[in-house]
């Protein structure tokens, strides 16, 4: 027989456990959105050339350790301060957070929002803009922008926010966060002007394909995973410690919900219009209105019904393409990673249609469609309005005078040779592909052992007959089976430039974000062999078995005669240096 024994639980312990919860589920949303850098990372290296990449991984990396330390030292003290200022609080300048646990992992909460709004602006300035000026407007971003934003929406100890008081509402920061972000970034692209091949003298505008549609999407699927730390995460509370109820989790499964939908509706309403404008489904406009979805819901997640998330998620798709095309061919502004239609108008249709579907409804569309522009819901309309009026011409004011400024005194962006040369290695001096890039090529050594590499330097080797150069044009991916055939030929040694051009094979057509581009010079490799004691038939046949696909576009190898040549370190010549 079992002895059962009644336990006993105070009212403290049910706050700890309450407390305990709420702080691990702050802490696993927390290291969630911090996950979305990895996606921008991704989904920006994506769209701009390779030799831009690595800089691009350094400016996500930057905005994240400059911008937490100044959103620690600065920022949330700035939100807490203009906040209470502007909504009726009372507060120091000292006051930053408070002293428990939990104070402290709702500033880290706090922070990840911030840096996620400092990384967007990095996309629309990628290929041109200063590393050392990127860095000083995530400075301030951090510091003063962004704050002054999460100011007048979220935060006001002592008193209510200046726009909440109004009636404005951004549950998980459509325009606080992803609104800010898109602006500022189309402003800075606006001020520090378009990369210098993207328009030409009549004003149309030159399709410059990102490196890898991989990254691009792969970054995308990172970015949505993390978005469910970023909306469902701002029902932060779990548990209510004083009650031991449910808190926000009594509406987290429509937070989810409205997320999933405005993820995949988004992606759907990207494809329709691409469909439509250009009879093709583009691969990087899904990706992105993926994107655009989530940013659609993201403010009213908790406000609207799933038809809204529907509604919403496939307008703020749809207005993808749309807006992109009007920026850069009508605006005349280079968003390089689309983060304005992206972050900046998705955000902003968001909350201001989110009356039309309001949750206060009461049939399944909810709001406005349901009742009618006499309803109550009828009078968010304005309020919503003014709210992202106000963000906007904040943020356009304050990014304007910092990069505008910068442009002022020539640290706004490189020089045009730096620029045509990537800043890779303008900037940080690497090559984020180095076996590829330039006149680098693969240095894997194919086909050379001890038994066929020249290790004496070329002396005392045997030569006779005629100087010939072999220059061969060939596909890339055939240079390694080439140098190990050339090896067992006994000429092991070449000189390799990448090159390209155009024969008999046929172009191909491209397409970026919808836009067609011809591609008819094709990448090949240029190998050049230079031989006397080997027959040029010989090193011609090995190169040809080689590098033969039995396809269009293999190459062609040519054989010249050499009247002479001359060995820098003997000066010996003819033959004999070779």
């Amino acid at each position: 027989m079992i002895d059962l024994t009644v336990l006993e639980v105070t009212v403290g312990d049910l706050e700890q456990i309450a407390t305990g919860m709420n702080l691990m589920w702050a802490l696993t949303v927390t290291f969630l959105i911090f996950f979305m850098h990895a996606g921008f990372a991704m989904l920006e290296a994506g769209q701009v050339r390779s030799k831009n990449v690595a800089n691009q991984l350094t400016k996500n990396m930057l905005t994240w350790a400059v911008g937490i330390a100044v959103f620690f030292v600065i920022g949330m003290g700035v939100s807490n301060n203009v906040g209470s200022l502007l909504g009726g609080g009372e507060a120091t300048p000292l006051t930053m957070f408070g002293e428990s646990s939990f104070d402290w992992v709702m500033w880290l909460f706090s922070a990840v929002f911030a840096m996620t709004a400092a990384t967007i602006v990095s996309g629309a300035v990628a290929g041109r803009a200063k590393l050392r000026a990127y860095v000083a407007y995530t400075f301030l971003l951090a510091a003063v922008i962004y704050p002054v934003v999460a100011a007048m929406v979220w935060y006001a100890p002592g008193g209510t926010p200046i726009l909440e008081s109004l009636g404005f509402a951004d549950f998980a920061g459509g325009m606080v966060v992803h609104g800010v972000g898109g602006i500022a970034g189309l402003t800075a692209a606006w001020i520090i002007g378009s990369r210098i091949d993207k328009y030409n003298d009549d004003g149309s505008a030159n399709v410059i394909p990102g490196h890898s549609m991989t990254f691009a999407v792969l970054g995308t699927l990172i970015l949505c995973f993390g978005w469910f730390g970023f909306n469902v995460g701002t029902a932060a509370t779990v548990i209510d410690a004083g009650t031991f109820e449910l808190a926000d989790f009594s509406y987290v499964g429509s937070v989810a919900m409205v997320t999933a939908l405005g993820m995949g509706l988004g992606a759907l309403g990207a494809a329709t219009v691409s469909l439509y404008l250009n009879s093709k489904v583009d691969t990087l406009y899904v990706a992105n209105g993926m994107l655009a979805g989530l940013v659609g819901v993201t403010g009213p997640t908790d406000l609207i019904t799933p038809m809204g998330a529907i509604a919403i998620g496939f307008i703020a798709g749809a207005q993808l393409p749309i807006v992109f095309r009007f920026v850069e061919k009508r605006l005349k502004i280079d968003d390089v990673c689309a983060v304005f239609p992206v972050h900046g108008s998705a955000g902003m249709l968001g909350l201001i249609l989110y009356p039309l579907w309001s949750i206060n409804g009461t049939e399944l569309g909810g709001g406005v469609i349901a009742g009618g522009f006499l309803s109550i819901e009828a009078s968010a309309f304005v309020p919503q309005i003014v709210g992202v009026a106000v963000i906007t011409i904040w943020t356009v004011l304050a990014t304007a005078i910092i990069w505008g400024g910068l442009k002022a005194i020539g640290q706004a962006r490189v020089t045009p040779e730096h620029e045509q040369d990537g800043l890779d290695i303008a900037e940080h001096g690497v090559e984020t592909y180095p076996e590829f890039g330039g006149n680098r090529i693969a240095t894997d050594g194919s086909g050379l052992t001890e038994h066929n590499i020249r290790t004496d330097g070329g002396d005392d080797v045997p030569a006779s007959g005629k100087i010939n150069m072999i220059t061969a044009i060939v596909r890339p991916e055939k240079l390694g089976a080439i140098k190990k055939a050339l090896a067992e030929a006994g000429a092991p040694s070449l000189t390799v430039t990448n090159v390209s051009g155009r024969g008999s094979q046929p172009a191909k057509k491209g397409s970026w974000r919808g836009e067609e581009y011809t591609v008819d010079l094709h990448q090949k490799v240029k190998i050049e062999c230079v031989v006397a004691d080997v027959p040029a038939e010989d090193v011609v046949s090995a190169i040809r078995d080689a590098a033969n696909t039995g396809e269009p576009g293999d190459g062609k190898i040519f054989v010249l005669p050499v009247t002479n040549a001359t060995q820098v370190r003997t000066g010996k010549t003819g033959v004999e240096a070779v």
